[in-house]
C-alpha cells in the first residue's frame, strides 16, 4: 500500500506547522477579524469603512525574491516573513493606502514545521507592527516542484483609501522635491546579481567595511516599511503628490511609474548615505554606476514628490530622510 507521505507530502507536519504559528497569527487579529486560524477563508469586518465617503480597496500581491536563498544558505528564517509584509505594504502604500489584511503562500519541496513557523512568525510580527490582520494563507509541500532545501514566500496585501485621497501624482509640479526615506539595504531586490558576486566571500565573519556586520546580516536586514514615516510626514502637514517605493529597477525605472507625462528628475549627488553592502557589491563585481543604479535601490527606499517650499518640513519628520533632487521638464530615459 502507498501512502500520501511516500509520495513527499507530510500531512502530520503541516499540522504541527498550524500548531507552531496559531498563536502569533491570533496576536495579529482586530476586532474587524471574524474568524479564525483553519478556516477556508478568512472573514473581516467593513464596518469600520462606513464613515467613509467612498473608500476603494488597494491590493497587491509580491514575493521575496531570490532572497529566499540567503536565507537558505545562512538557515535563518525570521526575516524573509518580515520583508514580505513590509514590501507589500509599501507597495499599497504608494496610492495612500491604510492595510487592513495580509494573506500569505510558503512552499517548499519538504515542510519542516519550524522553518514554516519561523517565516510565518515573521510575518505575523511585521503585520502587529503595522496594524494588519494576518487573515490567511496556505502552506504547500510540493516534492518535485521546488528544489530540495528551498522555499518559495507570496503574500497578498488589501488596504484602503478614500478615493479623494488616493495618491496618483496628477499634482506632481516642476520643482518639487524628492525627498528619501532610507532603505536598510537591499530589501527584496538585485539578489540574484548580489549572490552572484559575492558567492566566494565568508558571509559568517563581521567585516570592517560593511561597519562590523558581517554579509549575511547585511543581505539579510529587513525591508524596511514606511507607512509610519508617510503618516508622519501628513499628520506635519506636507502635500505628499507622489510615492515611488524604489524595488526592482532603482529610482531610474519606478519614479517615472508615477510622474505624468512631460515631467522627468534629477538626483542630487551625494545627498543621501548608501549602506556599505552596495559598495561591496560593487567593487566585487566591478559593476559600472548605471547598472547599480538600475538594479538596486542603493539606499533609495521610498521617494516622496513633495512641493518644495514643504520639503524641509517633510525631512524634519522623519528620522534620516533628505532631500535628494527634484522634478524638471522633460521626458526620463
Amino acid at each position: 500500500m502507498t501512502t500520501y507521505a511516500e509520495s513527499g507530502v507530510n500531512i502530520d507536519a503541516g499540522n504541527e506547522a498550524v500548531h507552531l504559528m496559531r498563536a502569533a497569527i491570533r496576536r495579529t487579529y482586530t476586532a474587524a477579524v471574524l474568524s479564525d486560524t483553519g478556516s477556508f477563508g478568512g472573514l473581516y469586518s467593513l464596518k469600520a469603512l462606513a464613515g467613509m465617503r467612498e473608500p476603494v480597496l488597494v491590493a497587491s500581491t509580491d514575493g521575496v525574491g531570490t532572497k529566499t536563498k540567503v536565507a537558505s544558505r545562512l538557515n535563518r528564517w525570521g526575516t524573509i516573513g518580515q520583508d514580505l509584509v513590509n514590501h507589500c505594504t509599501n507597495d499599497i502604500l504608494v496610492q495612500g493606502a491604510q492595510p487592513l489584511f495580509f494573506l500569505d503562500y510558503v512552499a517548499s519541496s519538504k515542510l519542516i514545521p519550524q522553518q514554516i513557523a519561523e517565516i510565518v512568525g515573521g510575518m505575523a510580527a511585521a503585520c502587529e507592527a503595522l496594524g494588519i490582520a494576518l487573515l490567511g494563507g496556505e502552506t504547500a509541500e510540493m516534492p518535485g516542484v521546488y528544489l530540495d532545501g528551498e522555499v518559495d514566500v507570496v503574500g497578498t496585501i488589501v488596504g484602503v483609501v478614500e478615493r479623494e485621497q488616493i495618491i496618483d501624482g496628477r499634482r506632481v509640479q516642476m520643482g518639487d522635491a524628492l525627498v528619501n526615506l532610507p532603505s536598510s539595504g537591499l530589501h527584496t531586490n538585485g539578489y540574484s546579481l548580489a549572490r552572484r558576486v559575492l558567492a566566494d566571500l565568508d558571509w559568517d565573519a563581521p567585516r570592517a567595511d560593511l561597519n562590523g556586520v558581517s554579509i549575511g546580516e547585511a543581505l539579510l536586514a529587513v525591508h524596511r516599511p514606511y507607512l509610519h514615516e508617510v503618516q508622519a510626514i501628513q499628520s506635519a502637514g506636507v502635500e505628499i503628490r507622489a510615492l515611488a517605493h524604489i524595488t526592482g529597477g532603482g529610482i531610474v525605472e519606478n519614479l517615472p511609474r508615477v510622474l505624468p507625462t512631460g515631467l522627468s528628475f534629477d538626483l542630487l549627488p551625494n545627498t543621501w548615505p548608501v549602506p556599505p553592502i552596495f559598495r561591496l557589491i560593487q567593487q566585487q563585481g566591478q559593476i559600472t554606476d548605471e547598472e547599480m543604479m538600475r538594479v538596486f535601490n542603493m539606499g533609495l527606499g521610498m521617494i516622496a514628490v513633495v512641493p518644495a517650499d514643504q520639503a524641509e518640513r517633510a525631512v524634519a519628520s522623519v528620522d534620516g530622510a533628505s532631500v535628494v533632487g527634484h522634478i524638471r521638464e522633460g521626458e526620463h530615459g
